[in-house]
């Protein structure tokens, strides 16, 4: 688990590094729609290239289930050249030391993340919030490694995260990692150790998606007002918010579906890593009935129903309210 670790903690920060790059230098300018219009940027499909890339080096037989395809990118040759030129940038060199790298292999990498649910597999959102990223605020780069079901590794890179929400000026950029049965840690963007995290006791807040449409906020917040949350809650994008709970910042995110779009669920990719980030910081991780968050039903968790993640003792107070609404 030590080698699988470190390689997933490289590529994350090395995606990262694009990310970032990619937003200081022309996010405001290149976004292309997917289907459901959320955006997909040059960032997108950088970070998926990276890391897709550093998993098939160093482990060629593990599946990858990712979010995106080489798809669209291949009807856009301007697009795809300039992800091109970000990864060539941000490449290992034991990428750079194959033959010179081409718009057909990053292709190629990004559709490395089209694998199939397995026994044993990958699962990566190169960026999660990306309406965040698009307004230079909060995203993730979220990659676990789930067998038989369950997340044994979880690497959340937040680029944009302070190290502490409630002091001023803060330092940004944030790490985590959490392994099963060894618990949270997180580092800088450098690579550099933080501390172990644990989830808190004090927390009075409630952490939410940014975008409204993203779950029932009306619900959310009376739930909140019920357990005595008080503080305003936190509005943020990507699983940047369990990385909060598990730091102990916010005692519950709560994501249940919205009224308008009843029967939604959601993808894998956007809880698995937040999932055991939680977790192992001593929190707790179930859908809004109680159930385990299911990894194996396919690229949507088609067993569960929405996502309550809290600091531990409150989960079954925050299931009881759900239970008589």
């Amino acid at each position: 688990m030590n080698t699988r670790k470190q390689i997933a903690i490289n590529a994350v920060l090395k995606a990262g590094e694009l990310c970032q790059q990619v937003q200081d230098e022309m996010v405001s300018t290149d976004a292309i729609q997917k289907s459901d219009r959320s955006p997909v940027t040059v960032a997108d499909f950088g970070s998926q290239a990276l890391i897709c890339n550093a998993i098939n080096d160093a482990f060629p037989e593990d599946i990858i289930v990712a979010e995106e395809d080489a798809q669209s990118l291949k009807q856009n040759p301007t697009l795809l050249e300039r992800v091109t030129k970000y990864v060539i940038r941000f490449a290992t060199e034991d990428a750079q030391k194959q033959k010179v790298i081409s718009t057909k292999n990053i292709c190629e990498w990004i559709d490395r993340g089209s694998g199939e649910i397995s026994n044993s597999f990958w699962t990566l959102d190169p960026i999660d919030g990306t309406k965040g990223f698009l307004r230079n605020d909060q995203y993730a780069i979220a990659l676990a490694w789930i067998v038989e079901g369950e997340v044994q590794l979880g690497v959340l890179g937040c680029p944009n995260l302070p190290h502490q929400l409630d002091v001023p000026n803060p330092e940004r950029g944030c790490l985590f990692v959490a392994v099963r049965g060894e618990g949270t840690t997180t580092y800088t963007t450098n690579g550099e150790l933080l501390e172990k995290v644990y989830v808190s006791e004090n927390a009075s807040r409630l952490a939410e998606s940014f975008e409204s449409t993203h779950g029932d906020s009306n619900t959310h917040i009376k739930i909140a007002k019920e357990l005595g949350l008080n503080k305003p809650p936190l509005q943020i994008d990507s699983q940047a918010k369990y990385g909060i709970v598990a730091r102990g910042e916010a005692s519950l995110y709560i994501r249940l579906p919205n009224p308008a779009y009843p029967d939604y669920r959601e993808c894998i990719w956007d809880h698995a890593a937040g999932l055991i980030v939680v977790e192992e910081a001593g929190g707790k991780v179930t859908d809004a009935n109680g159930k385990s968050l299911r990894f194996l039903s396919g690229r949507r968790m088609t067993e569960n129903r929405g996502v309550v993640a809290t600091n531990g003792s409150l989960h079954e107070q925050v299931l009881s309210i759900l239970s008589s609404m």
